[in-house]
């Protein structure tokens, strides 16, 4: 998703809002600039590329402001070219706006305001936000944004800032997030608290439909109909240093390395050993709905959906309830049967994504119970949903998830405990899982230990093209996960089926070029994996076994292993992810790509 940063204080805005793009560069973007007002002048810059190449361009520049607004862009509309980069400018130059989301009118709008006389530059939807408060401007800014935002339909997060009211800022709010940050005699605003953290740790989020107008010292937030609303400040409880490297050469390394923590993290003050079951304060309100839910769809898309997917057995194995899980992007294009006995449970690293945004409104409005799995406290998913869990993974910068999806399992599986206590599971099962699941971090330390034996197995296979992984049961989204992973970070072509799948076409693929990545712990589906190897072998494909450590079997059929502890089944994802992260990344190293900021991905997808 792109970037919005703005300042407004007593400071020269210049390197503050240049460092909080700096933050938000995990992102992903292609394209940034800056505009900033001083002296009721305003200056601008552009750049292509990384946020370096603008810093260039600003050096030795004489500009500077005391507020401003910048912005890295993610191409929508329009080619990732200097016209079309953030900010765009109405036709006089005096106001400036940035902005994320999609302006789905915009083609009308733009043809209209061209009638009236007005100016394009770019190629974008964006640019006819400053050209439409243009239209409206009248000497106040916040009326004429707020008049301009009536006109618009889509999404959007704005900053505007304007030479002729120097003094201020606005900032609004529909399906794509900002959040102002409330400091001593300066004020910020951003699409995500990681820029502005460095600066202060207290925060606004702002909701759709409501409009800011922000000052050095104050700020007012108002809804579209001009009615004051009185705002919560929120305190976030992680610090700049937990969002920086560590050390470490990437962020998507030290999130790895960081997985036995997130279990401690996700699991601590939840457990009740005693009683073999779970304390999910997010869930206390809902616990008497909870009981007459008789049907679960998980909604989520990528890697979380894959959560989800490891989720369904989980739910049904141990809680007995019937459960799905659906594509979020998919779900309200469908007639999906949902009522008062269904709880749709939505899994969001960011809690911001925008299709599972729109399915949990969609499963509202039929009368579900919605309740959210997310990591971002604040965010919108934690918001709009009835009750919900949050992961307590820490901030997670590189695009692609390793440790919220570890924190994932970890609260489906607490949910699963709370959920199944509620119904037949026993205690003694209850206690079970407990157990098991206090003895992970030890184990994915286990695992770490061993990364230089995954680092050499990942040089020797990372000159290949095409990789297939196989995987059955609790096991099987995993290879769905190891796939995309790897053509997420790599750009290998990859595919994940469950195994049992690949006889039914995929097997095709299979040569000596085509290496199989087979998570096949020693479970209760086992031997049918085994089954499925033989069938590669026979085809002279080249074979990696994920397996139990002390699973000698597994060498004569295999040309590689990856060796995990025992766990049980149910948890077994949780330690089988971790070589699978490591494998992709190390691939990736190997084939000397930008690990934590791959091309044309956004860390937080907030369009549709």
């Amino acid at each position: 998703m792109c970037g919005i940063v703005g300042y407004i204080g007593k400071k020269d805005a210049e390197n503050t809002l240049i460092e909080g793009l700096k933050r938000l560069e995990y992102r992903g973007y292609d394209s940034s600039g800056i505009a900033l007002v001083q002296n009721k002048k305003m200056f601008s810059e552009k750049a292509i590329g990384k946020i370096i190449n603008l810093e260039e361009k600003l050096s030795g520049k004489k500009f500077s402001g005391n507020v401003g607004i910048c912005h890295t862009r993610w191409a929508t509309h329009g080619k990732p070219t200097k016209e079309n980069a953030h900010p765009h400018f109405s036709c006089d130059g005096d106001i400036a706006v940035v902005h994320n989301g999609i302006i789905e009118n915009y083609q009308t709008l733009r043809d209209d305001l061209k009638k009236k006389g007005h100016k394009f530059l770019s190629e974008t939807d964006s640019e006819v936000l400053p050209h439409l408060i243009e239209d409206f401007y009248k000497g106040d800014l916040r009326e004429a944004v707020l008049k301009a935002l009536k006109c618009v339909q889509g999404t959007y997060g704005i900053a505007v800032v304007s030479s002729k009211n120097p003094d201020e800022m606005i900032a609004a709010r529909k399906g794509s997030p900002l959040v102002l940050g409330v400091g001593n005699g300066e004020n910020f605003v951003a699409s995500d608290v990681a820029a502005i953290l460095g600066y202060t740790n207290q925060v606004v989020y702002l909701n759709d439909g409501e409009i800011a107008r922000v000052a050095s010292d104050d700020f007012q937030i108002t809804d579209m109909d001009n009615q004051q609303i009185k705002c919560e400040i929120n305190k976030i409880e992680w610090s700049l240093e937990e969002s920086q490297k560590g050390g470490h050469e990437h962020f998507m390394l030290k999130e790895i390395l960081e997985q036995p923590k997130v279990v401690v993290d996700s699991t601590r003050g939840r457990l009740l050993p005693d009683e073999g079951s779970v304390k999910l304060g997010g869930l206390e309100e809902v616990e008497e709905d909870l009981r007459k839910i008789e049907k679960i769809i998980i909604v989520a898309c990528g890697t979380a959906r894959y959560a989800g997917l490891v989720g369904e057995y989980m739910l049904e194995e141990y809680a007995e309830i019937p459960t799905e899980v659906e594509f979020a992007s998919e779900f309200r294009y469908r007639k999906p049967i949902v009522d008062e006995r269904t709880a749709i449970i939505a899994i969001s690293q960011s809690g911001e994504t925008a299709d599972t945004l729109a399915a949990i409104r969609e499963a509202k409005r039929k009368g579900a119970l919605t309740l959210g799995i997310v990591n971002v406290v604040g965010s919108t998913i934690a918001r709009e949903t009835d009750a919900g869990v949050y992961n307590h993974a820490g901030p997670e910068i590189a695009v692609a998830s390793t440790k919220a999806f570890t924190s994932q399992l970890t609260v489906l599986a607490l949910i699963t405990i709370l959920l199944g206590r509620q119904r037949n599971m026993s205690l003694d099962t209850g206690k079970k899982i407990i157990e098991e699941l206090e003895a992970l971090p030890e184990k994915i330390e286990i695992i770490l230990k061993n990364k230089v034996d995954i680092k050499k197995l990942s040089e020797k296979y990372s000159k290949y093209s095409d990789f297939m992984y196989l995987g059955r049961k609790y096991c099987f989204p995993l290879a769905e996960e190891g796939a995309l992973k790897l053509k997420e970070i790599s750009y290998i072509h990859s595919e994940g089926f469950p195994a049992g799948e690949m006889k039914h076409g995929s097997i095709a693929l299979i040569d000596e070029d085509f290496p199989v990545v087979c998570v096949a712990p020693k479970d209760s589906v086992y031997e049918k994996n085994i089954s499925n190897v033989e069938e590669i072998r026979a085809r002279k494909g080249k074979i990696i076994i994920l397996t139990t450590q002390g699973n000698k079997e597994a060498e004569k059929v295999a040309d590689d292993i990856i060796y995990i502890p025992d766990a049980l089944e149910m948890l077994t994802p949780i330690l089988a992810v971790v070589p699978l992260q490591l494998f992709a990344y190390y691939v990736s190293s190997f084939r000397g790509l930008d690990v934590d900021k791959p091309r044309n991905l956004a860390k937080s997808v907030t369009v549709e």
